[in-house]
């Protein structure tokens, strides 16, 4: 016997606002969002603005970037606040494990511009 859905007073989010703001939270720009999927700035914007439903090929993907569930995403599970809050770190991560893969020299030099915005940080945190 199917199951009845039980009607609701809410409508639910379209996918496009969802995706919007799953991307917002995780701090990415479209063009840097589109980047990290492997595919045209100009397709997040249609993806967020003109479309009800994902882009079946990238849904792996994009649950993989955003950190969520594809439950999640689709909006058949509303999504965890502490899930939205760690979106972000988990983008730093993604960006670390890229940085290992560089040579030696190249992370040395990295790791300088890193150390020098950080001693900016602190050094501003202290005058404050």
């Amino acid at each position: 016997m199917p199951r009845k859905k039980i009607p609701t007073n809410e409508q639910p989010q379209p996918f496009g606002e969802r995706l919007a703001s799953l991307r917002k939270e995780a701090g990415f720009s479209q063009r840097a969002f589109a980047k990290e999927l492997g595919i045209s700035q100009r397709m997040v914007a249609y993806y967020e603005g003109q479309t009800d439903h994902p882009p079946t090929q990238l849904l792996p993907v994009l649950v993989d970037v955003l950190g969520v569930s594809a439950d999640e995403l689709l909006g058949i599970k509303p999504i965890t606040t502490a899930k939205a809050s760690r979106i972000s770190s988990e983008r730093l991560w993604r960006r670390f494990k890229q940085v290992e893969k560089l040579s030696p020299a190249d992370r040395k030099q990295l790791l300088a511009i890193i150390d020098t915005f950080l001693e900016r940080a602190q050094l501003a945190k202290k005058s404050a």
